[in-house]
C-alpha cells in the first residue's frame, strides 16, 4: 500500500469519524431524520471528501439500508435506538463507521455496549494472517456475554477503491470460514447485536440503489438519468434524494430503471422478530505488519 493510498484512507476515515460524531450529536427527540442525513452528508463534502453511500439511519428493529427521502417528516421519539452509519471516500478510498445511541432513555445501554465491546475486541484481533472466523467467534462470544445475540446474516466486509464490499466478509459468528486477513487490506468491522432472534430479513424495497449495467430502454429521460448517476456516483451506492438533485422527476425514473434492470435497490433490513438492533463499526487498514483504525 503506497503512501498516497494510505493518505486517502486516513483522510476518508477522519472525515467519516467527524461526520459520525456530528450525526450522533444531532439525534434527539423531535429531530427529523432528514435533517441529520443532510447535515452529515454536507459536512463530508465540506471537509473535502464525498459520501461513500447515503447516511443510513436505522431505528429500533431496522438494522440497515434506510435513508430518508426529501419531504420525509419522520422524527426521532423518546426511547428510540438509533444507528448512524456513515461512509466517506477520497478518490474512491473509503472510511466506513457507525455508532448507536438512545434517545432520552437508558433502557438499552447494555445492548449498545454489547456491539461496542465486540468491536473493540475484534479490532484488537485484526492483523495480517488472522482468520475471519476467529474474529467472528470473538464477536459472537462477546455479544452473548452481554445476554444478547449477534445478527448472523450481517457481516463486516473488505473494501477497495470505489467498492464498498470487496474481498473478504467478516462474520459476527464463527461460521467456520478460515479465510485470512492479509496486509494491504482495508476492512470494515461491524458487529450487530440484538435482543431478537439474531437474524434480519429483507423488507420492502428501499430508496438506496446501485448501478447494474446499461441496457437499451425506450424511456430516454430515464436513460439520461442513468448516465448522470454513472458520472456522479459511479459504482458506489446512491439514493433517491441525491437523484432528485439531478432530475426532479427522479422518483418515477428510478422506478423505470429498476424495472428494466439498469439499477437495483437495497431492501431495508429488519430483525425478523422485531428485536432492537445495535451496531458499532470501524474501518481498519492493514498496512504492512501494522493495524490502523482510520475512523
Amino acid at each position: 500500500m503506497n503512501d498516497r493510498v494510505l493518505d486517502c484512507l486516513r483522510k476518508a476515515g477522519s472525515v467519516a469519524r467527524e461526520a459520525r460524531e456530528l450525526g450522533a450529536s444531532m439525534v434527539d427527540e423531535g429531530v427529523r431524520y432528514l435533517d441529520v442525513a443532510m447535515e452529515v452528508e454536507s459536512l463530508i463534502i465540506k471537509k473535502g471528501a464525498r459520501p461513500a453511500f447515503p447516511v443510513n439511519i436505522g431505528v429500533n428493529s431496522t438494522a440497515a439500508h434506510f435513508t430518508p427521502n426529501y419531504g420525509d417528516g419522520a422524527r426521532f421519539v423518546r426511547g428510540d435506538v438509533v444507528k448512524i452509519d456513515v461512509g466517506a471516500h477520497v478518490d474512491g478510498y473509503i472510511g466506513d463507521t457507525a455508532a448507536t445511541l438512545e434517545v432520552g432513555t437508558r433502557n438499552w445501554k447494555n445492548l449498545i455496549e454489547a456491539a461496542e465491546s465486540a468491536l473493540r475486541i475484534a479490532v484488537e484481533m485484526t492483523a495480517d494472517g488472522i482468520a475471519v472466523n476467529m474474529i467472528g467467534g470473538a464477536i459472537e462470544r462477546s455479544i452473548k456475554g452481554f445476554g444478547f445475540r449477534p445478527v448472523v446474516n450481517l457481516t463486516g466486509h473488505g473494501m477497495s477503491q470505489y467498492s464498498l464490499h470487496a474481498g473478504l466478509t467478516v462474520p459476527n459468528i464463527d461460521d467456520g470460514v478460515a479465510s485470512k486477513i492479509r496486509k494491504d487490506m482495508t476492512i470494515a468491522i461491524e458487529p450487530f447485536a440484538t435482543n431478537g432472534s439474531g437474524s434480519v430479513s429483507n423488507e420492502q424495497p428501499g430508496n438506496i440503489f446501485r448501478l447494474l449495467r446499461e441496457r437499451s430502454i425506450r424511456d430516454k429521460q430515464a436513460l439520461g438519468l442513468f448516465h448522470e448517476i454513472e458520472v456522479s456516483f459511479g459504482t458506489l451506492p446512491f439514493c433517491e434524494r441525491w437523484c432528485v438533485d439531478l432530475n426532479k422527476e427522479a422518483p418515477a425514473l428510478l422506478r423505470t430503471l429498476v424495472r428494466h434492470g439498469l439499477i437495483s435497490s437495497y431492501p431495508q433490513l429488519k430483525e425478523v422478530n422485531m428485536g432492537i438492533v445495535s451496531q458499532a463499526e470501524h474501518t481498519v487498514v492493514i498496512s504492512g505488519s501494522k493495524r490502523e483504525v482510520t475512523t
